[in-house]
């Protein structure tokens, strides 16, 4: 949906997409908030939290060697870094209240087949209530998007919705984004409408990869978001040269096994 070039180097070419402090940032705050569920209730507070985050580090950076390498790339910076870290569970605390809440699930794997098309995806947390009601929760450590991008975002809520929908057969009740860069959330209840619209959408996104497939066209939308891109020194549309197609390059792109539909959640 972004760039049909960014999704050829993603899923065909497979390059490497190497950490940043902000993605790493992220992705420690999200174990630090899945873990913190593990503690008793009533444990459950901000210096708890707070005290998993060296912890949580040194687990990602075990499986993930190259995020030491990261933050000796930014000697100096590192209390500040984690800092951040801590300024943003800080904020979910005043967002919400985990002694209150009891998760069905934490970085739920999901997955269905729609007419032969896989979707997959994580979802951050399931809530479910007594009556079986739904909340699907995803964190983002960024600001909330302006109402011009807040349609994306909540594109990829309703594509956990439809997956789960198809998978349970229950609509969830509530889609819920929960911005810690600047304390914000932001709710919607999807419908069945909701869902069958994004289901034809998809759909369309599939039809536009088979054609893109057998052209071998794969060409770049060029925006604003290209200032963030880690492949624009590739892209011909800023001067680069991408690789050679590999010659399993419309395989990757249609087969479901090796690619099918998944949020990649930026």
């Amino acid at each position: 949906m972004t760039c049909p070039m960014l999704y050829r180097f993603r899923v065909i070419d497979k390059l490497p997409s190497p950490p940043t402090p902000a993605t790493a940032r992220g992705t420690l705050v999200h174990a630090v908030l899945e873990r913190l569920f593990d503690l008793p209730t009533s444990e459950r507070t901000l210096d708890a939290a707070i005290a998993l985050v060296p912890r949580e580090w040194e687990r990602i950076a075990t499986e993930e060697p190259e995020m030491h390498s990261l933050l000796a790339e930014h000697d100096g910076q590192t209390d500040e870094w984690f800092s951040g870290a801590g300024a943003l569970l800080q904020t979910w605390f005043g967002l919400e209240d985990p002694t209150r809440l009891e998760p069905a699930e934490r970085e739920l794997y999901v997955e269905t087949e729609v007419d032969g098309l896989v979707l997959r995806g994580y979802v951050d947390r399931l809530d479910v209530a007594p009556n079986g009601a739904m909340r699907v929760v995803d964190y983002k450590t960024g600001r909330s998007p302006s109402e011009r991008f807040e349609g994306k975002a909540l594109f990829q809520m309703k594509f956990y919705a439809l997956v789960l929908w198809r998978l349970r057969g229950e609509i969830p009740h509530l889609l819920q984004l929960v911005y810690l860069g600047n304390g914000e959330i932001v709710r919607y209840q999807p419908d069945l409408q909701d869902l069958l619209g994004v289901e034809r959408k998809i759909k369309a996104l599939w039809a536009a990869i088979e054609r893109a497939a057998v052209l071998g066209d794969w060409r770049p939308s060029p925006s604003r978001l290209c200032d963030w891109c880690e492949y624009r020194s590739l892209c011909p549309a800023w001067g680069g040269t991408p690789p050679e197609l590999p010659d399993d390059a419309a395989t990757r792109a249609v087969d479901p096994a090796l690619s099918g539909l998944a949020v990649i959640d930026d």
